[in-house]
Parts: C-alpha cells; sequence; structure tokens
C-alpha cells in the first residue's frame, strides 16, 4: 500500500514506557534522558513518552534501533529504570509494539516494510487505540485479528463502529496513522512533606504540621514565580498503606498573610 508522505517511509517515532507506578521525580528523569536523544518529546505520564527521532537520527548517523538500546541503557544504568522502547513509522505502530514487548532486550523497532506484516497477526485488543467495547463489536462480527481488520474496507467498519471512530480503526490497522509527535513537557511541580518519628493519632499536632506545610509550598512556589493548578494530598502510614488526593484549583490564591497566624 502506498501512502502519499515521505513521513510513513521512515520509523522514527519512538514509544517509550516505564514500570508502572514509577515515582513522578523519576518519570521526570526519564524525559530528561529522552531530551538528551531528540528535542521532540512528548510527555505521557503517568509512565510512558513519545520521542520523534528523525533529527536524531541524521545528527548521530545511527539507525533508530540503536538509539532505542542507548536509552536502554542510559535509563537502567543511571536510573534504575528498565524502560522498553519501540520504534516505528507511526504513533499507532510504536505504542503497539512497545506493548508487545515481554522478552528480553526490551528493544523492537517495526520498519515500513514490515507494518503489514507486524500487525497482522496482532489480536484486535492489541491494537493501540482500540476500546475493548469496540475490539468486542469486531469480534462478535468474527474479525479477531489486526490483520482481518485490515482488509475490511473502511466503509464497513464505518458502519460497525460508527464514523469517525470506525475511520480512525481502520486506518490504524493499516498503519495509517497522521499524527505528529508535539513537544509536551510534565508540569512543573513542587513538594514538601513531613514525618512523624512515630505513628501520630493526635490530629492538632497533624494539622498544625499540615498548616506549615502548606505555608511553605506557598513560599516555594512564590519564590520561583509560580502558581498552583491542583495540589495533591499522599499520607503514609504505618505498615506502608497510603492514601492520596488531588484536587483541582480554581484560580491561584491572593492570600498575603500568613495562613498560620490566628484571626479573630
Amino acid at each position: 500500500m502506498e501512502v502519499g508522505t515521505e513521513a510513513w517511509r521512515v520509523a522514527s517515532v519512538m514509544h517509550v514506557r516505564c514500570p508502572d507506578r514509577l515515582p513522578e521525580d523519576v518519570y521526570r528523569q526519564v524525559l530528561e534522558q529522552l531530551a538528551v536523544l531528540s528535542p521532540v518529546v512528548q510527555a505521557l505520564p503517568p509512565a510512558a513518552a513519545l520521542v520523534e527521532l528523525k533529527g536524531a537520527l541524521r545528527y548521530y548517523g545511527v539507525d533508530a534501533r540503536r538509539l532505542g538500546e542507548v536509552l536502554r541503557v542510559r535509563s537502567m544504568s543511571r536510573l534504575g529504570v528498565d524502560v522498553r522502547v519501540a520504534i516505528g513509522p507511526s504513533i499507532t505502530v510504536a505504542a503497539t509494539a512497545s506493548g508487545q514487548i515481554t522478552g528480553p532486550g526490551g528493544v523492537l523497532a517495526v520498519g515500513p516494510g514490515r507494518v503489514a506484516d507486524w500487525l497482522g497477526p496482532l489480536p484486535v485488543e492489541a491494537l493501540h487505540g482500540i476500546g475493548s467495547r469496540h475490539a468486542q463489536v469486531l469480534r462478535g462480527y468474527g474479525v479477531h485479528c489486526v490483520g482481518l481488520l485490515a482488509a475490511i474496507p473502511s466503509a464497513s467498519v464505518q458502519r460497525l463502529l460508527g464514523g469517525r471512530a470506525g475511520r480512525q480503526v481502520a486506518d490504524r490497522a493499516r498503519g495509517i496513522d497522521p499524527r505528529p509527535v508535539t513537544s509536551r513537557a510534565l508540569p512543573a511541580s513542587a513538594s514538601v512533606s513531613r514525618i512523624f518519628p512515630r505513628h501520630t493519632l493526635d490530629g492538632v499536632a497533624v494539622r498544625a504540621a499540615l498548616l506549615d506545610l502548606v505555608v511553605t509550598l506557598a513560599l516555594q512556589l512564590r519564590g520561583r514565580g509560580q502558581a498552583a493548578r491542583g495540589v495533591t494530598l499522599a499520607r503514609r502510614f504505618a505498615g506502608g498503606t497510603t492514601w492520596e488526593k488531588t484536587r483541582r484549583l480554581r484560580g491561584a490564591s491572593a492570600h498575603d498573610d500568613d495562613l498560620r497566624t490566628p484571626t479573630g
């Protein structure tokens, strides 16, 4: 199948998967490692990212698989993080491939000429971007692998799944995905913490510590000239259990008073 743009003929999209439940600070360090390879890095929090390698391939003079191997070695040696790296000619192919890496090595490159043969045997659920409901509908009509899906006319897939969704699924089954990788950094964050030396049940002491953390964090943000868009409170209890809650803020606070000072 002939696709009309040169971009489809180059396996230059890298999809990186980090281990689940990776701490945010370590995830940010992985993103920094990616930025060394290419200036076009798209963060996909909480544990994945996309990298556009076209410029990097010309700059380093090596193939995409070699860059993936370099990234994996650096992540392991410098951060202790075992990432899975897949490269393909589109976001769909690269993201699908990274989800199929299970054995040793951790790097999989799918060249433009191999897309149809590689995608074909995969179950429809494995295709990146297809939901469980759509996969169930397709299986109900006997379409159980990506190769069968790619062989069905796009108009027929649209009748099964709906216009826009069906068209996207039909295209992606053929490896067609015109979306570009766009630079998107992880939003800046700041954190403060307090560790009690022993299990504390005194509500007054806990509340005082929490208010002190709020003031400390606010001063830290003000010193950096930043305003928070959301606040996350995380608690860790004796025994290792954790509790976490996040709240989005409607707007930045304008308070100048020290919140620790009681008011009438």
